[in-house]
């Protein structure tokens, strides 16, 4: 049984013991990191603890979320790959990657260890389903182990595997709204098809949540993301409309979108208990994402909800902290319950 398997019993017996373990396990982690590369046995979970020796194989596959990239050659072939939303950030305007080896709450470097990045040394290989034109690299210069190394990119989307994912096939980062990263961002998996993130069928539900300021509660529409992360699964997360939205547009662009996630989906919405399932629908997005909507409002998440319960610091509870919010692009507001 691995480190990652044992901890994931661990965490699952009690949130006490989450708690304490997390820390724990990411020491553990640096140290084993080493000794992961030179196993015999690679696993989709190992660190990257050096400069690539060689160019990249990116290929596609299929999964629960359609077809999605992998890698597709050498020791981690078949692992999955994801974007992270806030890295368009860096993009933007050319500050720090989102994971990076700065410090978070974890105490671990984002792109060598939870998150390591998929580096190449030379032109990037695309594998079978993958389109070559949508493959490319950008310059990373703050990975932990030091020196200019070239990182994959997807339609210009940096690539990434994931801590979690020890096997080729798991996908335990997909839909992840992770609080970790600086600023906070969404991992998706990736379709080969354009670079667009691959989130399956979403799902929206009601939530009982404290908001912000307000000391009461209140039952809201809810996004579920976090699929299949085994540490905190199927979690759900306030979703909001924005006043100056109006027929099938969206207002919040560019650096709107990152911090007001637009709530993303493949197919038309699932609706769960006390949901009504005729209100939901789905708007194209300027860039060809398929964006929620309800009574024809686009929906979003704010970045100031995300959370992941049991870990240290930024271990929840839950709380609704963008309700009436005022921001240069409108006012964001919560959805009650339909009547």
């Amino acid at each position: 049984m691995t480190l990652f398997r044992r901890m994931r019993r661990l965490v699952a017996g009690s949130a006490t013991v989450a708690t304490l373990t997390l820390g724990v396990v990411v020491l553990a982690l640096q140290f084993s990191s080493a000794a992961s590369a030179r196993s015999a046995s690679s696993s989709c979970a190992d660190a990257v603890t050096g400069a690539p020796t060689g160019p990249a194989t990116v290929s596609a596959a299929s999964t629960a979320y359609g077809r999605v990239l992998v890698v597709g050659s050498g020791d981690h072939a078949g692992c999955s790959l994801y974007l992270l939303t806030s890295d368009q950030l860096h993009a933007m305007t050319s500050a720090p990657f989102a994971c990076s080896d700065n410090a978070n709450p974890l105490g671990a470097p984002c792109d060598s260890i939870l998150w390591p990045a998929l580096l190449t040394d030379g032109a990037p290989i695309a594998g079978p389903g993958v389109n070559p034109t949508l493959l490319g690299t950008v310059t990373r210069d703050d990975m932990p182990f030091g020196g200019s190394v070239q990182q994959v990119t997807y339609a210009g989307q940096p690539l990434y595997r994931f801590i979690f994912d020890e096997e080729p096939g798991e996908t335990e980062g997909a839909n992840l709204f992770d609080p970790v990263t600086s600023p906070t961002g969404t991992w998706y998996l990736v379709d080969p098809s354009r670079g667009h993130p691959a989130t399956g069928q979403a799902h929206l539900q009601l939530e009982t949540a404290p908001v912000t300021g307000g000391g009461s509660s209140e039952t809201v529409l809810a996004a579920v993301m976090n699929n299949d992360f085994s540490l905190f699964p199927d979690a759900s997360f306030p979703v909001y409309t924005l006043s100056t939205d109006s027929g099938p547009r969206s207002a919040c662009q560019g650096l709107c979108a990152l911090f007001w996630q637009p709530v993303l989906t493949s197919a038309r919405a699932d609706a769960g208990a006390g949901v009504d399932q005729h209100a939901l629908g789905i708007i194209v997005r300027a860039d060809g994402t398929h964006q929620v909507t309800y009574n024809d409002k686009p929906l979003y998440l704010f970045v100031g909800d995300a959370y992941i319960a049991g870990l240290p610091v930024i271990g929840g509870p839950a709380s609704i902290n963008g309700a009436g919010a005022t921001t240069p692009w409108g006012v964001f507001n919560t959805i009650p319950p339909s009547p």
